[in-house]
């Protein structure tokens, strides 16, 4: 898959938009930083959030980090093997690890997110 159609956040999270529907995953920076994953919290289905509200958690062997969406819309889909394989997400995390997917409310949140170049410009920040 091609990171290049992905857009990212600062929180380091990847969005991969088909139609109105947005699969959200967290970057392989984020997994270098956290480590090996050992369980992930997802929200409900049909849970409405805004844009950059906290949707579930990461617990990894380092850490517990918070997750973030990164647009506004309800979910429609949790990937329900992470609760017995979280593991998935440092094996696969731009295909088989992804987290959750929105119904996006709106297109315009979605183009003001970073493109591969600007995700990994701001990484060198850090």
């Amino acid at each position: 898959m091609s990171l290049d159609n992905l857009k990212y956040t600062q929180e380091h999270e990847w969005i991969r938009l088909e139609d109105n529907i947005a699969t959200i995953g967290i970057t392989s920076h984020a997994i270098e930083e956290l480590g090996d994953i050992v369980f992930v919290e997802l929200p409900q289905l049909g849970t409405e959030f805004s844009q950059m509200d906290e949707f579930g958690t990461v617990e990894s062997v380092k850490t517990v980090s918070s997750l973030y969406v990164p647009l506004t819309g309800s979910i429609i889909e949790v990937n329900e093997q992470l609760n017995h394989a979280p593991e998935t997400v440092n094996e696969s995390p731009y295909e088989e690890g992804w987290l959750i997917k929105v119904k996006i409310d709106s297109h315009s949140e979605y183009e003001d997110l970073m493109t591969i170049k600007e995700y990994e410009a701001y990484l060198e920040t850090l």
